[in-house]
């Protein structure tokens, strides 16, 4: 009876150590596993650990920047979005207090960084550095378009993008260079026929697509994922400008034959203008900025711009183009308050809207309201004497940046058709004499204002 006894207590000794080691398996597999990350990489679009292979890429960025004083910053959209939703969680976060990777693990090809090349002063020897520590490196150059104004300097290179790899994950570092209107600008990643196509999926790439032009952005200093990274102070803001950042430059080399063709007017009536229209440019931006109102050369001043990167001496005016949807009640009160009295009003917001102030030396800003159709768009004008109508038709434009008498302005992305809309194929060639309601080829009869709103839309 002992002995039955014995072996019964045996296996039920046995029993029970079986269930509790499947309950330790069990136990393992569906909480401790999770807790850790090891089950979430296998559903879609689920954050990694701080094992990821993007994490410890990022991680071993962060390293070799920090030893090496590269002035770099975030500027992943992605990352910053996420950053800025929890900004809270991230402003009271400390280094090594975190226990999830959150924001650097979430799944992507690359992770994005700006370099402030400006205050980059050990470019040597960085790439074997970074392929010491286990990266594959690739440095993008091309001519400084900063130079192209200068016979002696045109053609000399900068870099413009490192891209490094680790493993899957990949860096991509976007060389921002300092220009004279106090913002930041990148260049183009345009691959060379030697680099391999394959090295990342460059197609995925968030910068580079064209050139890119930012506000300086304010840093400030943050712990994401135990990581101490600078990002900009206002994330959202820098976001906001990517998909509007497109850059182009000034043709230097079309203006420097334009003027061996035509010779550029030296004299000091024509230097005094330049001046004039500069600063007149520069408070009608400061005004227009402040009110948060967008704008773009117009006009002459557009062609100035895109024929001879300059003001165009003889043009007696500075001209700006705004979307209707983007006037303010409150405009024309801010340029009074900006030393800038109303010089003329036609038309009204509904309908051909046109205004005109006063700046000094007898250089008049002229601000030309457009209007939005299905198949184009269009600006009004009015004889203040009749009070004829008429219409300025543009083929559809999106807005780029550039760079003008060192200022960071807006022009047409489409300038071409913009400029030839306003001044036909032959706008290369200098007219003095303009008729503005006979002279465009875009110009169209549009009726005439009835006699009882002319108290409304012609005020002068």
């Amino acid at each position: 009876m002992s002995r039955i006894n014995k072996n019964v207590v045996l296996a039920l000794l046995t029993l029970t150590s079986s269930a509790f080691l499947l309950f330790q398996l069990y136990y393992y597999k569906h909480y401790l596993s999770t807790k850790n990350g090891a089950g979430l990489s296998k559903s879609k679009g689920s954050r990694i650990g701080f094992d990821s292979t993007q994490w410890r890429a990022v991680k071993k960025f962060i390293m070799l920047t920090s030893n090496q004083n590269v002035p770099v910053f975030l500027i992943d959209p992605l990352i910053l979005e996420l950053i800025n939703k929890n900004f809270e969680q991230v402003k009271n976060t400390s280094q090594g207090s975190i226990s999830q990777c959150t924001f650097f693990c979430v799944p992507r090809d690359f992770t994005a960084f700006a370099l402030q090349y400006h205050l980059w002063k050990n470019e040597e020897g960085w790439f074997r550095i970074a392929e010491n520590m286990g990266f594959q490196c690739l440095k993008i150059e091309s001519k400084d378009p900063r130079l192209d104004g200068i016979d002696s300097l045109s053609g000399t290179e900068i870099p413009l993008h490192y891209i490094c790899k680790l493993a899957t994950h990949a860096i991509h570092l976007v060389v921002f260079h300092e220009r004279s209107g106090n913002y930041l600008w990148h260049g183009h990643l345009r691959l060379k026929e030697h680099i391999d196509r394959k090295f990342v999926p460059f197609r995925k790439l968030q910068f580079g697509r064209y050139p890119g032009a930012f506000d300086r952005p304010e840093l400030q200093q943050v712990t994401v994922d135990g990581l101490e990274v600078l990002i900009p102070k206002d994330p959202m803001h820098f976001v906001e400008e990517v998909p509007h950042s497109r850059f182009i430059e000034c043709r230097y080399k079309e203006a420097r034959a334009f003027f061996q063709q035509y010779l550029d007017d030296n004299t000091v009536e024509a230097m005094a203008f330049r001046k004039s229209a500069k600063e007149l440019l520069q408070l009608a931006a400061k005004t227009l900025n402040k009110l948060g109102v967008p704008f773009w050369l117009s006009s002459g001043t557009c062609l100035g711009w895109y024929r001879q990167c300059n003001i165009i001496p003889y043009s007696k005016d500075v001209d700006l183009g705004i979307f209707i949807q983007d006037y303010k009640s409150d405009i024309i009160l801010a340029f009074q308050d900006a030393g800038l009295p109303l010089k003329h009003k036609f038309g009204k917001v509904e309908d051909s809207l046109e205004l005109s102030f006063q700046g000094k030396d007898d250089v008049k800003l002229d601000i030309f309201f457009f209007y939005e159709e299905t198949d184009h768009m269009w600006n009004g004008g009015t004889q203040a004497k009749t009070g004829k109508k008429f219409k300025y038709l543009f083929p559809k434009f999106t807005l780029c940046w550039t760079e003008f008498v060192d200022m960071k302005v807006h022009v047409p992305c489409e300038t071409l058709e913009y400029i030839e809309a306003n001044y036909g194929k032959t706008w290369k060639i200098p007219v003095k004499t303009w008729d503005w309601k006979r002279s465009p080829p875009n110009v169209q009869p549009n009726g005439i204002w009835p006699i009882s709103e002319w108290d409304e839309v012609v005020r002068y």
